[in-house]
């Protein structure tokens, strides 16, 4: 793999807020056009790398074949991406900072849940944008562990940060909103379950999505996921919901739900574990009706 043995902070360190260094953070015209020029330079490096390794192979392409691609030195490749493999990712940095400026600007009465889920639908627009780009993509991560494993490490940069903000929220004195309450000691354990929750949904769609050539309304199959995963795990955040973990079946009505509420408050401590299996492309509700079953049949043995 091409790697610079040495680059200095100045070329290709972000900033400590988490954008690329100098891309203008000051908002004068001067700055907005440093970043576009940035941005594009980016996108056209990641372009010419992507049809590169397209043709010939990720392994058999260099860094100075991008680079020549694209028109520009080695040296300039470099100040921008620290090796080809960083390449195949080039928004998730800029995308990252919008996610964390969405979720420090969410108002204090939106349901924290409902916040993450707007944060993750940053990260599936930015791979809509360009479905020709992210099907190619998503066929060479395929084909290359060492991109699978970066793939890996950029997912659970959003998962920390979503898990890092329900904490935030859990720790914020005062009022919280109707339907999240505290969890005392089962807080980071929550807010864990609750990201990767959100972060899986995201990555099931948009797995079905781009298998399926990038064609169909990714954006509705997402919000179907989160409304799936909110009326069987999470509380509602109108008020006098029910408690958070309760489930209750689809259609329920409000004297079931209040006995599905009293089902699980009073379930034991000492409760056997039950473990299911799934496949990855399953639909949400087919494997959220094969839990369902699954707890029933543990009860009846």
């Amino acid at each position: 793999m091409d790697r610079v043995q040495s680059v200095s902070p100045q070329q290709s360190a972000p900033a400590r807020d988490g954008r690329p260094a100098g891309t203008g953070q000051d908002g004068n015209p001067g700055g907005r056009r440093a970043a576009a020029q940035r941005q594009q330079m980016r996108q056209d490096l990641a372009t010419a790398a992507m049809e590169l390794f397209a043709s010939q192979g990720y392994e058999e392409t260099t860094v100075d074949q991008i680079a020549a691609a694209a028109g520009v030195a080695r040296r300039t490749f470099f100040r921008y991406f620290r090796s080809k493999e960083e390449a195949i990712f080039p928004d998730h940095d800029d995308t990252l900072v919008r996610v964390a400026d969405l979720l420090a600007s969410a108002e204090p009465e939106e349901h924290p849940l409902d916040v993450v889920c707007r944060g993750i639908n940053e990260v599936l627009r930015m791979y809509a944008s360009t479905p020709a780009v992210s099907v190619a993509r998503y066929q060479l991560i395929r084909q290359v562990p060492a991109l699978r494993e970066r793939e890996i490490a950029v997912v659970a940069r959003y998962e920390r940060l979503f898990t890092r903000y329900l904490l935030g929220r859990f720790d914020t004195a005062g009022e919280i909103p109707s339907g999240w309450q505290r969890g005392g000691e089962d807080d980071s354990m929550l807010a864990e379950v609750s990201a990767a929750a959100v972060v899986a949904a995201h990555n099931h769609v948009l797995r079905r999505w781009l298998r399926a050539g990038g064609r169909g309304d990714v954006e509705a199959q997402l919000d179907h996921s989160f409304e799936v995963i909110r009326r069987t795990f999470w509380a509602s955040s109108a008020p006098g919901a029910r408690r958070r973990g309760t489930v209750v079946a689809p259609g329920a009505s409000g004297t079931e739900a209040e006995a599905a509420t009293a089902s699980a408050l009073s379930a034991s401590p000492g409760g056997e574990v039950l473990i299911t299996v799934a496949r990855t492309d399953a639909p949400l509700d087919v494997v959220v009706n094969a839990v369902r079953a699954a707890l029933e049949g543990a009860k009846q043995a």
